[in-house]
């Protein structure tokens, strides 16, 4: 009886994929267009252009950055337009919409440039548990991803994944 352990995982054709690794570090934060409008709901043009202009854009050097309006107010489209032209020189991503879509954007993005050439008709484990809050949205969008390439997908850690998809056999 040989002593030797051996990790069965490692030594096995099956690879991991940890999203956490490819995300992009970078603060996120959300513009609410309402601090501009008076009472948080009318935009008055002349007064929220003065307010545009004199803002510190620079404090949004490297971030990624949201733009939306957290009241009912009725904005016209020029008025995101207007604050994403302002920030365009600093920010390393823009979208209109809510930092939870910003997210959304940002990994679906990423998934987009993977190199899938070393899961090519391999079983795959798509990691879960991360410390980073990857959307759920950013597995679904893998998955859809891997089906193309893979032989079998599955979500968690090798010692406990559930199995997600297996290849059908061809006759």
């Amino acid at each position: 009886m040989s002593s030797e352990i051996k990790n069965r995982v490692s030594e096995s054709s099956i690879k991991t994929i940890d999203l956490e690794k490819f995300y992009p570090k970078g603060n996120r934060e959300f513009i609410d267009i309402s601090h501009w409008l008076d009472n948080g709901l009318v935009l008055r043009e002349k007064e929220f252009r003065k307010k545009i202009e004199s803002h510190k854009w620079i404090s949004f050097k490297d971030k990624y950055v949201a733009i939306g309006c957290s009241t009912n107010a009725i904005l016209p489209s020029w008025a995101s337009l207007l604050v994403a032209s302002n920030l365009e020189p600093y920010a390393k991503k823009i979208i209109h919409g809510s930092l939870k879509e910003l997210e959304n954007i940002i990994i679906e993005e990423v998934i987009k440039t993977l190199d899938i050439k070393p899961y090519i008709d391999k079983p795959v484990i798509i990691k879960g548990c991360s410390d980073n809050s990857i959307p759920e949205n950013a597995y679904v969008q893998l998955i859809i991803l891997l089906k193309t390439v893979s032989r079998s997908l599955f979500y968690g850690e090798a010692c406990s994944s559930v199995p997600i998809w297996k290849r059908p056999k061809t006759n």
